[in-house]
């Protein structure tokens, strides 16, 4: 199977909009095995499972509830993806007067209205229509082109995509509370820990990120419009944004929240201030690795819409540590 074929069939509309359709399961199953998997890590732990349960549950429900009201995923009904590829597959064959006894290309064409095409049938209809030049309105339709967003839309997406992790984050703290709650280990440090963890998520893994990759592709943008920069195509925005999410996220996010921890929240759970930047939260190899969302985020941000339904399942682990109230540092 070429790459191309495949980068085209999960371009398709539809087949975003199934995948969007997908983000319940997807969250419940997920969010199960996480919360599985650290309960057997801690089975040593009274009411481990339980906790873990009540966590993972406050970020679905919220998670879910969130993105249905606020309409926190970009994703096009399926009723107007499809009442837009009948359009443009009618116009299509009516403007190229294709005859009955190119069969195969009527037949992909004709299901091409209503639903996804397969892995065999994309690469028929590319080969049939190689050398059309009316293909272009068709193609844009049935593959998501991916949008060439200035900076000014950029900072418009980044509050979307922010708003949709700082959900997991805070139903995450609050689930936690309500665990502890329930399960009589309620304490005013295990609220402080939730919290702090929570900062640190959000700073350091999810807004920071995306604030420095709108950052980015503001300069570069100014710098293309000075002549510094000749030209900045979709492929260079994509390396901008990844390298600002690098500068502001990665290396900025990590300080920028524990200051946090220590001047703000600290003092209002009267605890003491830990002296050195890693007092609170050293970073780890998991919090690298929880960066690959800042990758999905730079695709969702480069017009690349089918990593968007992803998103959600990305930001669950960063709301169940923050509802666990992790901490790697022993105070």
């Amino acid at each position: 199977m070429k790459i191309h074929t495949l980068a085209k069939y999960i371009d398709q509309p539809l087949v975003v909009n199934k995948l969007n359709n997908q983000i319940p399961k997807l969250l419940v199953a997920s969010g199960s095995l996480i919360a599985l998997h650290d309960a057997y890590k801690h089975r040593d732990e009274k009411h481990r499972l339980l906790k873990n349960t009540i966590i993972s549950a406050s970020i679905i429900g919220a998670t879910l509830a969130s993105i249905k009201k606020f309409k926190l995923i970009d994703i096009e009904p399926a009723s107007k993806i499809i009442k837009e590829q009948t359009k443009s597959v009618e116009n299509y064959i009516k403007k190229t007067n294709i005859t009955d006894n190119d069969n195969i290309l009527l037949s992909i064409l004709n299901k091409s209205k209503r639903n996804h095409l397969s892995l065999d049938e994309i690469p028929v209809l590319f080969e049939k229509l190689k050398d059309d030049s009316n293909r272009t309105v068709l193609f844009k339709t049935l593959f998501s082109e991916n949008k060439n967003l200035t900076s000014a839309e950029i900072f418009s997406e980044i509050k979307r995509l922010s708003t949709l992790g700082a959900v997991p984050v805070l139903s995450g703290i609050a689930g936690g509370i309500i665990a502890d709650t329930v399960t009589g280990t309620s304490s005013l440090k295990g609220h402080a820990n939730k919290i702090k963890e929570g900062f640190y998520q959000y700073f350091a893994n999810i807004f920071l990120c995306n604030v420095g990759a709108g950052a980015a592709l503001y300069g570069a943008e100014k710098l293309h419009q000075k002549g510094v920069i000749k030209s900045l195509t979709p492929m260079k925005k994509l390396v901008t944004i990844l390298g600002g999410i690098t500068a502001t996220g990665i290396i900025g996010g990590s300080y920028i929240a524990n200051f946090l921890s220590k001047k703000v929240i600290n003092p209002l759970f009267s605890q003491k201030k830990e002296k050195g930047m890693y007092s609170e939260r050293k970073p780890e190899a998991l919090d690298i690795a929880l960066h690959s969302d800042d990758i999905a985020t730079a695709g969702v941000l480069s017009g690349v819409k089918w990593i968007e339904p992803m998103l959600p399942v990305m930001y669950f682990l960063s709301g169940f540590r923050a509802g666990t109230g992790y901490r790697n540092v022993k105070d």
